[in-house]
């Protein structure tokens, strides 16, 4: 199907806001080549395409096949990211990704949750291991009278309750490097399967 001016505004008008949408979740310098393999699929899609009945009925069909622009730009800078994360495994686009599937999806915020609590506990296992020979009284597992020196909790207090008391010596640093370490290692890797399953689960879908 040969388009004529009023069909050629109707796509313009179409890739227009496909491009504003696209703005919103990809950076600007990628969002032109995504209109253009958007618009490229479209194109191809038009000239297969009969006018029948009409012109404007064939085309509005075409594009409500292909989706309104929020959610194409939705899906295709979801796969984008998804893509990016999964290829390379670096931190920032697999935030970028899980973050993205959190925003979006019901069971990509619980995984995100999950993931991001994963993250936040290595973190502050690393970070109680480097302040513990600063803070020696201050850091480390403490415990309260009548737990016969069992340690109930591990933190930084620098409040201290006349009932509790600090436990365990300077081990308590490589016990928590290695555990923020192990955590990290472990959430990492797990953010990455999480995100191959998902684009392997959408693919198949699609």
């Amino acid at each position: 199907m040969v388009l004529s001016d009023t069909g050629e505004a109707r796509v313009h008008g179409y890739l227009f806001v496909l491009e504003r949408s696209l703005k919103t979740f990809l950076p600007t310098e990628v969002v032109r080549d995504a209109v253009r393999e958007i618009e490229s699929h479209l194109r191809e899609r038009i000239a297969a395409s009969q006018p029948f009945p009409d012109e404007r009925t064939s085309l509005e069909q075409v594009l409500a096949e292909l989706g309104p622009p929020l959610r194409v730009a939705q899906a295709y800078s979801a796969e984008r990211t998804l893509d990016e994360a999964v290829t390379t495994g670096r931190i920032v686009p697999i935030m970028r990704a899980i973050w993205h599937l959190a925003v979006t999806t019901v069971a990509g915020f619980f995984a995100a949750f999950s993931l991001l609590s994963g993250y936040v506990i290595a973190f502050m296992f690393l970070v109680i291991g480097a302040l513990k020979p600063v803070f020696p009284d201050h850091v480390g597992f403490w415990s309260r009278d009548g737990w016969n020196g069992l340690p109930t909790n591990l933190q930084i207090r620098f409040a201290l309750q006349p009932n509790e008391h600090p436990v365990g010596g300077y081990w308590v640093i490589p016990f928590c490097l290695l555990c923020g370490l192990g955590l990290l290692v472990a959430t990492y890797r797990g953010s990455r399967g999480f995100l191959s399953w998902w684009r392997e689960r959408h693919s198949s879908g699609a």
